[in-house]
């Protein structure tokens, strides 16, 4: 029930520049009446000090009025119901934010019951450091979680995430895959590097949107170019595809192109030539929920020019 309004509602400006208002109006009260009665127009100095005092009183009323309003929104929501803005939402929102936290919380606290303390000699052991036999490189995609989707324990994987999975060349200079890269190999010691490309990729998407002769000012268009290779390639083989199928398409052999790229490290092709690490390929759909994997084949690949193609072997199908 929403609460009466006053008879009437002025402002204090509106009423003292309004040209006639009669006493015979029914809305207002005989006390009001019998003082603006006297003329028909306000500003006669005979009737100044009536007028000031009909301003005092409707001036009051204005503010009960406003009162009543600032009541009445405080009743229970049943008495009256306000939309709220859209900025109010947000911050409705961000102030329940931290429901998310008690729920990871929880989360952690379940474990640690049930698997830190379960397992407390392994994460002791790992407290002292790490041998992992893995280097994975997988997209931030946040579908795309390596130990979920292969099952990888804490101390089993280094994982390295970016935008489309990408490995950058030797000659691009430092950058946080590379750096974790150069750790990885020469200071852990993996065994294998593996990198996982994925279905419905945006980065590899934002690839091949993009122009052969045209460079990017964006932060992401800089990244991705680093797979234009990959692009290139894709657009000769499926010219008669559409869109969704080339980058279906490129989303494999981006990772191809990080493969090649793993190889202009120096110490990582020298590991790999002498048989001391073996770098693999993986491709996780989403959809379908199946994974493919394969092998870089060293000895059969033909890396030699900035054109040349990986050959893979051991190529399984995981559905």
């Amino acid at each position: 029930m929403a609460v009466p309004s006053p008879p009437f509602s002025l402002s204090k400006h509106s009423l003292s520049n309004s040209p006639s208002f009669h006493a015979s109006n029914p809305s207002l009260d005989p006390s009001k009446a019998s003082v603006l009665g006297t003329q028909n127009v306000f500003g006669s100095k005979a009737n100044l000090g009536g007028v000031e005092q009909t301003h005092l009183r409707l001036w009051n009323n204005l503010k009960t009025n406003s009162d009543l309003r600032l009541q009445a929104s405080r009743e229970p929501p049943g008495l009256t119901k306000e939309l709220k803005s859209d900025k109010s939402e947000r911050m409705e929102r961000i102030e329940h934010g931290s429901d998310l936290f008690d729920e990871m919380k929880q989360r952690f606290l379940s474990f640690k019951k049930h698997k830190y303390m379960q397992n407390l000699e392994l994460y002791e052991k790992l407290a002292k450091g790490q041998a992992p036999k893995f280097m994975v490189i997988a997209c931030a995609d946040s579908r795309v979680c390596p130990s979920s989707i292969l099952g990888f324990q804490p101390g089993e994987a280094f994982v390295i995430r970016n935008v489309a999975n990408m490995v950058p060349p030797y000659e691009n200079g430092p950058s946080e895959t590379n750096a974790g890269l150069e750790f990885a190999v020469n200071s852990l010691k993996v065994e294998n590097i593996l990198v996982i490309g994925h279905s419905q990729c945006g980065g590899i998407r934002a690839l091949m949107s993009m122009h052969d002769d045209v460079e990017t000012s964006s932060l992401i268009g800089s990244w991705v170019s680093v797979g234009m290779n990959a692009r290139v390639r894709t657009k000769a083989a499926t010219k008669l595809l559409n869109f969704d199928q080339q980058c279906k398409h490129c989303e494999k052999e981006s990772v191809n192109c990080s493969l090649a790229n793993l190889l202009t490290y120096p110490w990582v092709e020298e590991k790999v030539r002498n048989g001391e690490l073996a770098i693999h390929g993986g491709y996780y759909d989403f959809v379908d929920c199946a994974f493919e994997k394969w092998t870089l084949d060293y000895k059969e690949s033909s890396l030699k020019d900035k054109g040349g193609r990986v050959a893979v072997k051991d190529r399984a199908f995981w559905f």
